[in-house]
């Protein structure tokens, strides 16, 4: 462990012996609100601190055996003196990486449900094929997570492939893992319409919003223009006999959203206001983080080919994640859910990267 580490743990450690002298203040106690406080962050330092002690112990019983073992004439006895320090050595492993995790500052949106939105970019018909692949993708993955799965607006081309596709997954940390989905999505292939066997280039763009509450983001009713119409299916052609399909334009922002998938015109609003709700979210998130455009569209990018997060080839049998640098040669089971080896890898270089920032 580095020396700028130890540093910030002894400063933890620090912090949490004056919250315990102040917890014994006679003063602080008749103060009900202070005294609550002040556990809380009791609660908060409290395993770090722990993990630190037992670290600095393992190092102490480190040297100890080793020292020891150097001066042991006997052979059974330094044996044992060196399996010793070996097993604290490993120890010691484990609880870096444990302090590390835990001072990796926590997303506040991770344990967040999340909505999710596919749209077909270049490629055309293709595209939209792929758009629909990776829509089956997600949905199985969720299942692996036993996530429950609700579509919001989902646009089927005559071709059997998507136009648009948005839908909210329900679970806790869902944005935490679904997060890594946003961007453009490649594939290399032989679609079913080319006669000759050539490899087409086609990519479907992926946008992930965690899902919010009302109390998180007001909107006024009077910035809102609300319309009605009726569903849409491939092709246009209308779904239903009623106006149950609703448009929601947020004035102020010119954020649109809409909302067909239900029967009932007061479910479509309902669905479109957290669809509505999450983008203003995510729009504020960027502000505040001085971004110069909106997080959606960073995430999104341009469709364009030579953009992609991750790639898929269907010849080679090959995904890689080009954030990474990971390719695995298991394409069916990637398209069948299996994308936990892709998220844990990234999960793991955010976190050494907000540690490096901390």
């Amino acid at each position: 462990m580095d020396d700028r580490l130890i540093e910030k743990l002894e400063g933890i450690e620090t912090s949490f012996d004056e919250v315990i002298a102040q917890m014994s203040d006679p003063a602080v106690i008749a103060d009900g609100s202070k005294y609550q406080e002040l556990m809380i962050r009791h609660g908060e330092l409290k395993p770090v601190v722990e993990t630190f002690r037992r670290y600095r112990e393992a190092e102490s019983e480190i040297d100890e055996a080793e020292l020891m073992a150097k001066d042991e004439q006997d052979g059974e006895m330094r044996d044992y003196l060196q399996t010793v320090a070996k097993e604290r050595r490993e120890e010691i492993e484990r609880l870096d990486l444990e302090l590390r995790r835990m001072l990796v500052p926590k997303d506040p949106d991770a344990d967040k449900d999340v909505i999710v939105e596919l749209r077909a970019a270049a490629g055309g018909e293709e595209a939209g094929l792929w758009a629909g692949d990776l829509y089956r993708m997600f949905e199985r993955y969720a299942e692996r997570h036993r996530w429950k799965v609700e579509p919001i607006n989902v646009s089927w081309a005559d071709g059997g492939g998507l136009s648009f596709g948005q839908f909210s997954v329900k679970g806790r940390g869902a944005y935490s893992r679904f997060k890594w989905e946003a961007g453009p999505h490649r594939v290399q292939r032989v679609p079913k319409t080319e006669s000759q066997g050539r490899v087409h280039t086609s990519i479907a763009t992926v946008a992930v919003l965690p899902e919010v509450e009302e109390v998180e983001v007001h909107i006024n009713d009077s910035d809102l223009e609300i319309e009605t119409m009726r569903s849409q299916g491939p092709g246009g052609q209308s779904v239903n006999t009623t106006d149950s399909a609703v448009r929601i334009t947020h004035k102020p922002t010119g954020i649109v959203v809409s909302c067909q998938d239900e029967k009932s015109q007061l479910q479509n609003k309902l669905k479109a206001m957290r669809v509505l709700r999450a983008r203003l979210y995510q729009q504020q998130m960027a502000e505040q983080l001085g971004e110069r455009s909106d997080a959606r569209r960073a995430q999104v990018g341009s469709g364009e080919r030579a953009e992609k997060i991750r790639t898929y080839n269907f010849k080679e049998n090959r995904v890689t994640d080009h954030r990474l640098g990971l390719t695995l040669h298991s394409l069916v089971n990637i398209l069948d859910g299996d994308l936990d080896e892709f998220h844990d890898g990234l999960a793991a270089q955010e976190a050494a990267e907000l540690l490096a920032e901390a």
